[in-house]
């Protein structure tokens, strides 16, 4: 009994001095698991189990963690009013702002047959498209814009950008305008479906989606009044399904600028073309564009990179654009069916072109077309286009003294391969593409022919790519600038596909032409700064203007549209 006692008493003492050691291996934070066992992955059952290593911090998050630290985004909900700005700037068709501060008034009974449709009855298509249908063809609209050019014969006139499906359309349809202050709509006729094709280009078919300038004249009672929006129907009672913003930009103190630059929608879904783009803005603002006018179907995400950053510096603004109709939005589909309709692609592009038009009527004294593979550049003494034009517009009244709707530079090719074979500029950087290639053909494209325009937006109706189609105060009348004067630097892999015969002589027989260098200094300090901003470098190298790659980190190509 005394032997079992002894026996207790010492198993008592090991237990109680097992709980003083292990209780002093806690104060002073030893872990009693070997660290090998610790790097065995956890089963998937114990997984499941509470993991209570977290447990005595999460208990106390607030002592040991700021919620500044956690990145999210914090802003406060929008009010109504933030919440129509930013629809107005998503969709500048359409007329949100007056709508919502005129909503109740506009929902009281109309004494005549039509009323003021709402916004969520209007039927969009493809985001940025307005739809009407009738019994003989689908209108999708694009854009409406106040026209009070002193050469119009129609007097104040709202003129619809749109789409039809129907050659020479013979539905009849109506305009409601919508006047502020005014409950029930002001309606006329339509005047007239101005055609921005010509035939003989192709698609000249039922059915396909044909790009019109609808034009709807504003009655003498509302001369001086710019409508709030305007509907387009084929019954004049008919509640409309559309309803566009009547689009009149202005300059706050009515001076106009000098030069606006259009470009058609962006197709560059897989070309990373970034550092040629960023050349080629840098090339724009040196020689004086005021503004560069993107539309954007779909781009690499480096474009849109390069487009945001000269989008906050006010040198550029991006627009978005979808394809009207049945046609295909989805990336990569999008861009196939591009390079396989051509003519759809072409008549698709008239679209940006003439809202880019009507929209800066009355901000800019010139209006040009150019894809990011041109640049009207300036010869002989002239270095901005602002004296190319001081030049030109003087000499081109000889022959018409009231002036020309547009004037348009020869086409002259600097094909890729013309370059390749003299070498590179060892005090250029060689991403720099149009600087490095300054070998050219030594004809240019027969007069007329793939040329571009400075457009005067007070003489023009409406616009293609190359000439403008149809003109205030009848036929037009482009002047061919001199090309002493000035040339349409055209920086392709190859010729376009019509011209593949020419091509080989304008391989065969090139010149060397450094015009563009009487830039280079400024060119290469510009673009090397928007390439370093923008972390197109490699730290290890940053650019420097040496012939070497300069440590560009992105992936150029010469593949242009």
């Amino acid at each position: 009994m005394a032997h079992s006692k002894v026996i207790l008493k010492i198993l008592f003492s090991l237990c109680v001095w097992s709980f003083v050691i292990i209780g002093l291996f806690k104060m002073h934070g030893t872990n009693l698991v070997p660290q090998e066992y610790q790097q065995v992955p956890l089963s998937g059952r114990i997984l499941l189990q509470k993991d209570m290593r977290y447990a005595e911090t999460t208990s106390t998050t607030t002592d040991h963690f700021d919620p500044s630290e956690i990145l999210v985004d914090n802003r406060t909900a929008m009010d109504d009013d933030q919440l129509v700005r930013d629809v107005e700037s998503r969709i500048p068709s359409l007329p949100i702002a007056y709508w919502s501060k005129n909503k109740n008034f506009l929902q009281q009974k109309s004494s005549t047959c039509a009323k003021y449709p709402s916004i969520f009855e209007l039927e969009f298509n493809n985001i940025y498209w307005q739809t009407l249908r009738t019994t003989n063809g689908t209108f999708q609209l694009f854009g409406a814009y106040y026209d009070i050019r002193r050469t119009s014969l129609l007097g104040p006139t709202v003129r619809i950008l749109g789409m039809i499906d129907r050659i020479e359309p013979k539905v009849k349809t109506y305009c409601q305008f919508w006047f502020d202050g005014q409950k029930e709509p002001f309606i006329v006729k339509t005047f007239e479906y101005k055609y921005i094709w010509y035939n003989k280009w192709g698609n000249y078919k039922q059915g396909i989606y044909q790009p019109y300038l609808i034009a709807c004249q504003i009655p003498k009672p509302f001369h001086g009044v710019v409508p709030s929006s305007v509907s387009m129907v084929e019954k004049e009672c008919d509640t409309a399904t559309n309803n566009l913003r009547v689009i009149y930009n202005r300059p706050p103190d009515d001076q106009k600028k000098g030069f606006a630059v259009c470009v058609k929608g962006l197709d560059f879904l897989y070309d990373d073309l970034s550092v040629r783009l960023i050349e080629w803005i840098e090339m724009l603002n040196i020689l004086g564009a005021d503004k560069i006018y993107f539309y954007n179907l779909q781009v690499h995400p480096n474009i849109t990179k390069v487009l945001s950053h000269y989008e906050q510096e006010g040198k550029v603004q991006v627009i978005p654009l979808t394809l009207p109709g049945g046609q295909p939005n989805v990336p990569g589909f999008q861009h196939l069916y591009l390079t396989k309709k051509t003519n759809h692609k072409r008549q698709n592009e008239v679209i940006p072109y003439n809202d880019c038009l009507y929209k800066n009527l009355y901000l800019y004294d010139y209006i040009a077309l150019l894809d990011i593979d041109e640049v009207i550049m300036p010869k002989g003494n002239a270095v901005l286009w602002s004296e190319l034009m001081a030049k030109v517009r003087p000499e081109s009244r000889k022959f018409k003294p009231d002036g020309f709707h547009s004037y348009n530079f020869r086409n002259v090719y600097f094909l890729d391969d013309q370059q390749h074979e003299h070498g590179w500029h060892k005090d250029i950087p060689k991403y720099m593409h149009m600087l490095q290639h300054v070998h050219r053909a030594k004809n240019y494209t027969k007069p007329n022919q793939y040329v571009k325009c400075f457009h005067d937006p007070e003489r023009v109706l409406t616009l293609h790519n190359h000439f403008p189609l149809s003109c205030l105060g009848g036929v037009c009348k482009s002047y061919p600038v001199d090309t002493q004067d000035a040339q349409l630097q055209h920086y392709r892999a190859d010729c376009v596909k019509t011209l593949k015969k020419s091509c080989e002589e304008y391989r065969e027989n090139s010149v060397e032409d450094k015009t563009i260098w009487k830039y280079k200094d400024e060119l290469i300090r510009r673009t090397i700064k928007a390439l370093d901003t923008l972390g197109f470098f490699r730290r290890s190298g940053l650019g420097s203007g040496s012939g070497s790659s300069s440590g560009l980190g992105a992936t150029t190509h010469s593949t242009e549209r």
